[in-house]
């Protein structure tokens, strides 16, 4: 299963370019392994613990290869990157452990639970691009108060996309998420100005940067044919290192639960997961509760409801939904999610729409049931209004990361003290 999240190195005696390294995370996002044996001993320069211990990283005479990557590791990359470029004759030492063994090393620290900044991005009504945030999808502000039929306000802005990224990846984020929203998302291509705010970021965000928003097959208003393979390969062109799919991943679950649990090879995450890897598309679920008095009243999986229904029913299914949560479709969460996982998505973002915005914590119930029903990693999304609620959702269920929007926008909560929490209460996480 792809590996993906911030994970320690063991490092091996003798290895210049990763001193000091033994206790910071690294951000790997890969699909294969190479494992230590007798015969590459004198190569490997440090390891890693995913399910088993792996080659993390090698050295041999002046070259070294790292199965993460310092470009997206914050602080700890950067240095070693310029450990890289500073070392000169002294990385031959590099070549100078072969007798050192990996037994009885300090162990390395443990995969941390990643925390992670959401930013939606919208023109506003001059053209620029804002970080916005609404209630219920409503992203303008509200007309003055008490005086009736005055007109919506401009988009709520609550910074410049790639200013707050940097911001949030300084306090700590372990990732960066951009929802594309703009008027272009009909036809990413021409959104020149969404490409713009990747390749800025990049310069100066050393996370992982993920993208959404109109991700799937395409017709433009010329009436030129794009698949969503060359939508994401220009934004991965752009900077982005992952792809969320939203919408067109509801539809292709539907598609393969039709043809008998059978891969036609043509949807957008088979077709992206097979030239970019299953660590590069990420699959986005809006799910709401449904509630039932009794699991036998659906064909759904179902789960104890986090609070009773309106007519008191204990029990709930999550019904997946599309067009921005205003289409609910016949699927839960559960199947959706094992679906994907089978067409190649690498991760799962799960976005409550019961708790959007509400503040009283993730839907732990909801992650619980999906994290359960599959091995890639699945990320919590939605509720989030204290930074107890991610300590919380850690500790309950086995998701790999949550992520958060206002709360950050509006300062109610800063990354650094969420990571604080969760490293007070033992919860394994990087801090910056």
């Amino acid at each position: 299963m792809p590996h993906i999240g911030w994970n320690g190195l063991k490092v091996r005696p003798g290895v210049p370019l990763l001193r000091g390294s033994e206790q910071s995370r690294v951000y790997f996002v890969h699909s294969y392994r190479a494992l230590p044996e007798a015969g590459n001993q004198s190569w490997v320069a440090s390891t890693t613990t995913y399910g088993c211990e792996f080659i993390s990283s090698l050295g041999k005479g002046c070259v070294h290869a790292t199965q993460f990557h310092p470009e997206k590791s914050g602080a700890a990359g950067l240095q070693l990157l310029g450990r890289f470029l500073g070392a000169g004759a002294g990385f031959e030492a590099a070549a100078q452990h072969d007798a050192a063994t990996l037994s009885g090393l300090a162990a390395a620290p443990p995969l941390a639970r990643r925390v992670i900044a959401c930013l939606d991005v919208r023109a506003n009504d001059r053209g620029d691009l804002v970080v916005t945030k609404g209630d219920s999808y409503d992203v303008r502000e509200k007309p003055a108060e008490g005086v009736q039929g005055a007109p919506a306000g401009d988009v709520r802005n609550l910074g410049k996309p790639v200013d707050l990224a940097a911001r949030y990846a300084q306090d700590g984020a372990d990732e960066v998420t951009f929802l594309n929203i703009t008027g272009y998302r009909e036809s990413p291509l021409l959104d020149a100005p969404m490409l713009a705010v990747l390749r800025a970021a990049s310069v100066r965000v050393f996370v992982p940067l993920t993208v959404g928003g109109g991700i799937r097959d395409l017709v433009d208003g010329q009436g030129q044919c794009f698949t969503a393979l060359q939508v994401a390969a220009e934004y991965f062109r752009s900077g982005a290192d992952k792809v969320s799919i939203g919408s067109d991943a509801v539809a292709a679950a539907e598609a393969y639960y039709a043809a008998g649990g059978q891969k036609s090879g043509q949807s957008s995450i088979e077709a992206i997961s097979a030239v970019y890897g299953a660590q590069a598309v990420v699959v986005s679920v809006d799910p709401r509760r449904v509630y039932v008095h009794s699991p036998e009243e659906t064909r759904h999986v179902c789960v104890r409801a986090p609070r009773p229904g309106p007519m008191g029913q204990q029990w709930c299914w999550y019904q997946c939904t599309v067009q921005g949560g205003r289409e609910g479709r016949d699927l839960g969460a559960v199947e959706l999610a094992r679906a994907v996982e089978a067409l190649g998505a690498g991760e799962i973002l799960l976005n409550c729409i019961d708790e959007d915005g509400q503040g009283n914590g993730f839907d732990a119930a909801l992650v619980g049931a999906v994290s359960a029903a599959v091995r890639i990693p699945v990320i919590a999304s939605s509720g989030a209004g204290s930074p107890a609620h991610f300590t919380d959702v850690f500790r309950a269920t086995a998701a790999s990361a949550a992520l958060a929007a206002g709360i950050f926008h509006r300062n109610e909560v800063t990354i650094a003290q969420v990571k604080q929490h969760m490293h007070d209460q033992h919860v394994p996480t990087r801090l910056a």
